[in-house]
């Protein structure tokens, strides 16, 4: 290494962690309850079949993650596709859901959970006879919270309208949803 670049490497370094502790000092510092059934800003969102709720925002979290809660009230789910920034978990509270995650085939009921990795191309689907509830959690939020609610106001969507959707979105449909009996 230059002699130059190894003197102007730990200013460099001091300037990104002055940078990562001041965006940590920007988070709210006061904790926050969602009571069940409700929405962190108390918005309805409605979407393919299900209902979600905010649990944990982006702007709690200065972009880090994201929390849903949603309730399928149908069968199916969505398409197969792929999101470029986001890792996803999955935690299944009642119900049963088939994933689909990379070419592998997963069966969840209550209780369990899944990681879908991001970039990897997935689908689930509420398989049960009933409701079924998931918890989904998004890392980084990136704006999952803006294309759920831009999806919700526009349930009748053309093929087009929604493709550009998830490209605004950083996701990437490419497949069908999981066929469901």
């Amino acid at each position: 290494m230059k002699r130059r670049l190894f003197l102007h490497f730990p200013l460099v370094a001091a300037s990104l962690t002055l940078k990562a502790q001041n965006k940590i000092e920007d988070r709210p510092n006061k904790p926050f309850k969602v009571e069940a059934g409700k929405d962190r800003f108390d918005s309805e969102i409605a979407f393919m079949g299900g209902s979600f709720d905010l649990k944990v925002s982006a702007k709690d979290t200065d972009g880090d993650l994201c929390v849903y809660d949603t309730i399928r009230t149908r069968k199916g789910g969505p398409p197969l596709h792929l999101h470029h920034s986001q890792d996803e978990w999955f935690n299944v509270i009642y119900g049963e859901f088939l994933f689909k995650i990379g070419e592998e085939i997963f069966h969840l009921k209550a209780g369990d959970s899944i990681f879908g990795p991001r970039k990897i191309p997935h689908a689930f689907a509420n398989v049960s006879e009933g409701d079924a509830r998931l918890m989904i959690t998004y890392q980084p939020a990136g704006t999952m919270e803006g294309f759920f609610n831009e999806a919700s106001q526009n349930p009748n969507m053309t093929h087009e309208e929604s493709q550009i959707l998830h490209r605004k979105h950083g996701l990437e449909v490419v497949g069908p949803p999981l066929k469901v009996d």
